[in-house]
């Protein structure tokens, strides 16, 4: 069988019987030349010696002696001579081998940084492009096995995709360096790059399961002026970084780690899930207690996994946040919602408005007014009938931001409501430089409001903060008929919840809309039919 030169790890490499034989035959063959054949057996002697201290990481020239005292030469004259010039070509040539083997990547088998650094300075000038496979210090919390097999596709990704043209190294754990010579231009490097990184984040097939890479990219020019690994450094850092500042590695212990096992695995289902076509909306319908009609529903995600069922929003949705996946899906929801609302007037039931969340990493982009414009054309929807929902925490986090935000949604005719109000523990100075239409009193609030005496004082105020701003509030969540009556007759008219209706599917929410008898009951606030109600359920 056939053997080859294995690295075991960085600094301790080995060698193995193939490649002795080979040398101990050229050493027999000099030796067998000059002394004749009583040599060969000294040769191979001497070979198996050296090879032994080789491995031990002595130097050969210590051996001479004892070689000589076997081979019975005495330290002098052409035959010593012969032997300490063989031991020294062997020792040089197995010690390159050796530092050739020690300087490649013990699991991708890619050159490492010496290699690396070694072709930047002569060549002299360059683009240095970094790969990185964000997913690879979460992996290795709770599989690592795991890890090394996607960072080992990952590599040879990497290798396919650039072939032999260019020069690729292992620099850090899940770092990957290309190097772009002289004869390449930033601005070529830097397409090449994205290019790159874009066709790395397709899905790979690992173990049965499906993961989508998360690559970070960056790159930078450099010359002889700085030195090599001062660059390298530079660049690795400021890849680490990335937009939003440090990665920081969680330590997890082995009671978590199984969570964040699943929680991984949610993340990595959510970035095929809308390619899938496993989003959902749902309308919850949103009441006018004072006409006694459907003004209009909130649009709710909704995930339908094939394999979970229906996911809670409450653990998705961060995700998507965290993730950075909530804006592609937020621009989905915002379409889907607005291509459903234009088919509303069909109902005959007056206008609707359909509301959609916008969350805080939404905000960030500065587009986000261009793209609902935008969405408001395609489906051809009056700007009257979406209104857009912020948490009270994000509209005041950035009060410029947002102010300007306002000013152009509301120019266009859009509604704005502040979400969860109550909860975001900011400063009344903050919301009020904001125009928006309407405060939705948070669902802690509602909750057993007819019985808690700190609740009752909240929604009061918030109902009195309205009607001083001139605005509308609206009490969400909002499940038994006690929490309904307390609040109407406390001034709030516009309510939300499972009392009416729980969040429904398009066709159900349309058949809700067209079916105003339905509400009656729920509406009444006349003593008499409260009675009549109390009776017949005591009669039950």
């Amino acid at each position: 069988m056939r053997r080859a030169y294995l690295l075991q790890g960085r600094g301790s490499s080995r060698l193995f019987p193939a490649g002795l034989w080979v040398l101990a035959g050229a050493l027999s063959i000099v030796f067998g030349m000059s002394l004749g054949s009583p040599a060969l057996g000294v040769g191979i002697l001497a070979v198996a010696s050296i090879a032994s201290q080789i491995v031990g990481h002595r130097r050969l020239s210590v051996l001479a002696a004892r070689l000589a005292g076997l081979a019975r030469i005495e330290p002098s004259g052409a035959h010593w001579m012969t032997l300490c010039h063989a031991a020294d070509a062997i020792e040089d040539r197995l010690r390159s081998t050796e530092d050739r083997i020690e300087q490649r990547h013990a699991l991708t088998g890619l050159p490492t940084r010496e290699p690396l650094l070694a072709r930047m300075k002569a060549e002299g000038a360059g683009t240095l492009g970094l790969l990185a496979l964000n997913d690879f210090d979460r992996l290795c919390a709770f599989d690592p096995a795991l890890a090394d097999r996607a960072l080992k596709q990952f590599a040879a990704r990497i290798v396919r995709m650039v072939g032999s043209e260019r020069m690729v190294a292992h620099v850090d754990r899940s770092h990957f360096a290309l190097w772009f010579g002289p004869g390449v231009t930033g601005e070529d490097a830097e397409r090449q790059l994205v290019a790159i990184g874009y066709a790395l984040g397709d899905v790979m097939h690992e173990g049965g399961r499906e993961l989508v890479p998360e690559v970070r990219v960056h790159h930078a020019a450099w010359t002889a002026e700085e030195p090599a690994p001062a660059t390298l450094a530079r660049v690795l850092a400021a890849c680490a970084a990335g937009p939003e500042g440090p990665i920081q590695v969680q330590r997890i212990d082995a009671a978590s780690a199984a969570a964040e096992r699943d929680r991984y695995a949610l993340e990595q289902d959510l970035r095929g899930a809308l390619a899938n076509g496993e989003f959902e909306l749902r309308y919850q319908p949103q009441i006018d207690a004072a006409s006694g009609r459907v003004s209009g529903a909130e649009a709710l995600l909704r995930w339908r996994h094939p394999e979970r069922g229906m996911v809670s929003p409450t653990l998705f949705i961060p995700v998507l946040e965290e993730a950075g996946l909530i804006e592609e899906v937020g621009l989905w929801a915002l379409n889907a919602a607005c291509r459903e609302a234009r088919s509303w007037h069909r109902l005959g039931q007056g206008p609707l408005t359909v509301a959609v969340n916008v969350s805080a990493h939404q905000l960030d982009g500065a587009d986000l007014h261009s793209r609902i414009k935008r969405t408001l054309e395609r489906h051809s929807l009056r700007a009257g009938m979406l209104e857009i929902e912020l948490t009270e925490s994000a509209a005041a986090a950035d009060v410029n931001r947002a102010e300007r935000l306002f000013e152009g949604l509301r120019g266009l005719g859009i509604h704005i409501a502040i979400d969860d109000f109550g909860t975001g523990f900011s400063s009344l100075s903050a919301l009020r430089v904001l125009a928006f239409d309407k405060i939705k009193i948070d669902r802690q609030f509602v909750t057993e409001v007819e019985a808690r005496r700190d609740s009752q004082a909240i929604c009061q105020s918030v109902i009195a903060l309205a009607r001083g701003l001139g605005i509308r509030v609206i009490a969400e969540g909002v499940e038994r008929e006690e929490e309904y009556l307390w609040l109407r007759r406390h001034g709030c008219s516009e309510f939300q919840g499972y009392y009416f209706s729980p969040p429904l599917g398009a066709p159900d929410f349309q058949a809700f809309v067209r079916n105003p008898a339905a509400l009656r009951d729920r509406l009444a606030l006349d003593a008499r039919h409260v009675q009549t109600k109390l009776s017949r359920r005591l009669a039950r």
